[in-house]
């Protein structure tokens, strides 16, 4: 299939696989750590109906709304506003960047997932007072999280390196399956414990005391940045579909298994943490030092329940950086005309730069700061609280306002011949309430950034690229 710039596509080879692969990249390691957590500290069952709401509210039509605009265009993020508008390049240049800094410094924590499944059998869970200490001796250690920073960015080339239908969609159709069955396994585990009655109460009974206007703005930013959207994933991922596929049906697979997975994720891990009463814990704190520290005191068996988190972790890791790795290639692919084999190694390079500093600054380069902050926590503050935010709320607003509604209609009903009765009402959600409610997080989420210097060189960031991005 040929883009908009008359240049041959490669393209999914299935139904199946684009959807386990682009599943994979909206499930990443937010699901797991971040999904639950956040759960429970806002109302339960309570915070999830609030979740849903927005997940198959705004989530959805979002996701719908990129997918359309990729295989529109057939081109990747920056290609595809392009095309609309060239006042719109820098929206997608942010994509692309935000992409670029995340696997700065995701990688580093995937290989921290990867190296846990060895460690699980070679000491970490001999003495479970000891966890909290050896995580932090591990990540501030040198050499060992190089190695498997490395070896966690090697995976993805071996993956992306391949294209689409050879790489990305066969690594999707093994690796979704396997998460689903592992998180299925703990799951089941884990409600079995004497005492996890507690942790599904923390999770899922309703305190509607504990809702508030944070509750909502949690609810609304996890179901946004839960999906991958806003930073051309799918776009690009669209951009790949062939024109029989039904967009809208398959938007709605997507956030389902994403969504499936984040409350699995909670099951998994809520009731083991009270049936050994464990304080809940946000972030890293909860996969590599609470959850180990778990399974430490499960005798034998938590060396198999730690192995098959830890690959379960590794795997949510994988195919989410896979996808955030695709972003940028596929920029270079379009708009630079490399091939994909030069592309993947120049892109890797380059990260794996960012990332030996981003894995040091938790040790050795520790005392070396950006604007107040360590290397890693510089990048996850610029993407996680500024560049997504903003790019999510021009995502929102180039698809209601600049995008014709013809084109939007053209490509969701394939011409016509495919059936979206809601139509009319996703576009209006679309141009009106969605661009207002994702302002509302960029928002929130600038102004919740402490760090007041790290705040205005993000927003200088996005001013320059405005200028710029043309050139791009």
């Amino acid at each position: 299939m040929e883009n908009l710039n008359g240049k041959q596509r490669d393209n999914w080879g299935s139904r199946l696989g684009f959807v386990m692969a682009a599943a994979g990249s909206a499930v990443g390691l937010g699901n797991i750590w971040r999904f639950p957590y956040t759960t429970g500290e806002n109302g339960g069952s309570a915070f999830i109906i609030i979740y849903l709401v927005f997940v198959f509210v705004i989530g959805l039509s979002v996701m719908t709304a990129e997918l359309a605009v990729g295989r529109r265009t057939q081109l990747a993020a920056v290609g595809a506003f392009k095309k609309y508008s060239n006042r719109w390049t820098f929206a997608g240049v942010l994509g692309v960047i935000s992409a670029f800094f995340i696997m700065g410094f995701y990688p580093v924590v995937g290989g921290w997932a990867m190296a846990y499944v060895v460690k699980t059998f070679t000491g970490l869970l001999s003495n479970a007072s000891a966890v909290g200490d050896s995580f932090g001796a591990f990540i501030s250690a040198p050499i060992e999280p190089l190695f498997w920073f490395i070896l966690f960015l090697l995976a993805n080339v071996v993956i992306v390196i391949k294209g689409i239908s050879g790489g990305i969609e066969k690594a999707g159709k093994i690796l979704m399956p396997t998460l689903f069955v592992l998180f299925i396994f703990l799951a089941i585990r884990s409600v079995t414990l004497e005492g996890a009655g507690a942790g599904l109460e923390f999770l899922f009974k309703p305190d509607f005391s504990k809702v508030t206007g944070e509750t909502f703005l949690a609810a609304l930013g996890q179901a946004f940045f839960s999906l991958s959207l806003g930073m051309g994933c799918m776009i690009t991922y669209g951009s790949y579909l062939s024109k029989k596929e039904n967009l809208p049906q398959n938007a709605l697979i997507v956030t389902t298994l994403d969504t499936a997975v984040a409350i699995l994720a909670g099951i998994a891990i809520f009731p083991a943490l009270f049936a050994f009463n464990m304080e809940p814990a946000a972030g890293p704190g909860l996969v590599f030092v609470v959850v180990p520290t778990i399974f430490a005191q499960m005798g034998a068996l938590g060396y198999l329940f730690s192995a098959v988190f830890f690959v379960a972790l590794t795997v949510a890791a994988l195919t989410s950086s896979v996808s955030l790795l695709e972003v940028v290639v596929s920029y270079l692919i379009d708009q630079k005309n490399m091939e994909r084999k030069p592309a993947v190694i120049l892109t890797v390079v380059i990260m794996g730069i960012f990332g030996i500093f981003a894995s040091l600054s938790m040790g050795v380069l520790g005392d070396v700061k950006i604007l107040g902050v360590i290397f890693f926590d510089f990048l996850d503050i610029l993407t996680d609280k500024i560049f997504l935010a903003i790019g999510g709320m021009l995502l929102a607003i180039f698809v209601g306002w600049v995008v014709k509604k013809e084109d939007l209609q053209d490509e969701l009903t394939n011409s016509g011949t495919v059936k979206f009765g809601l139509f009319n009402v996703w576009y209006n959600l679309v141009k009106y309430v969605i661009p207002f409610a994702v302002a509302i997080i960029a928002v929130a989420g600038i102004i919740s950034i402490t760090e007041t210097g790290l705040m205005l060189f993000g927003l200088a960031v996005i001013a320059v690229l405005v200028l710029v991005s043309k050139k791009l």
